[in-house]
């Protein structure tokens, strides 16, 4: 509908990123923030690692926003070679 619209193949891949990396982004600050906070309960159930390990927690939180990332890409490029005529007729 979008591209209809006026909007380009780059504003409709920015707009489904946006939607699908704000939620991660902030289920990884909430995420984080739970894990330094029970770090203390959790501690005799970590092997190798401690609670407060930064290089665990950027690792994880890296994959998370990678792998949210490439699942919304994927379906916008799709979306963004829609043609405008054909997008309105399935609307």
């Amino acid at each position: 509908m979008r591209l209809a619209l006026g909007a380009g193949p780059a504003d409709i891949v920015r707009l489904v990123l946006r939607e699908a990396l704000v939620p991660v982004a902030v289920g990884i600050l909430l995420g984080v923030a739970a894990s330094l906070a029970a770090g203390r309960l959790l501690e005799s159930q970590l092997y190798g690692t401690t609670p407060r390990d930064p290089l665990a927690l950027v690792v994880a939180s890296l994959m998370l926003v990678l792998s949210s990332a490439l699942a919304g890409w994927l379906p916008s490029r799709r979306a963004a070679r829609t043609a405008p005529a054909q997008a309105l007729r399935q609307d």
